[in-house]
C-alpha cells in the first residue's frame, strides 16, 4: 500500500482492536456479565470492520488513481474488490 497515511490509520485501528480483544478475554477470564463481554465484543468487531473497510476503500481509489497497476501495487479486479468489500458486510 503506497498512501503512508492510510496504512497508519489501518495499523491504528488494528492496535485498537487489538487492544479492545484484550479487554473482551479479560472480562470472560475475569467473569464479567454476559453484557459487558458483549459490549466489549461488538466494539472489536467495529474496530476490524472500520480498518477491513479504509484497507478495501484504499484500495479501491488506489486502483481507480492507477487502473493499469504498477508492480508496487497488487492488481485487483472491480470482482475481487467486490468480494472483499461484501466479506466485511
Amino acid at each position: 500500500m503506497k498512501d503512508e497515511v492510510a496504512q497508519r490509520k489501518i495499523a491504528n485501528r488494528l492496535k485498537r482492536a487489538k487492544g479492545q480483544l484484550d479487554g473482551v478475554i479479560a472480562a470472560v477470564e475475569g467473569g464479567s456479565s454476559c453484557k459487558d463481554v458483549v459490549t466489549q465484543l461488538s466494539a472489536v468487531t467495529h474496530a476490524l470492520n472500520r480498518a477491513g473497510f479504509l484497507i478495501v476503500s484504499t484500495a479501491m481509489e488506489n486502483c481507480i488513481s492507477d487502473p493499469e497497476g504498477t508492480e508496487e501495487r497488487e492488481g485487483l479486479t472491480t470482482e475481487e474488490l467486490e468480494k472483499l468489500f461484501l466479506a466485511l458486510a
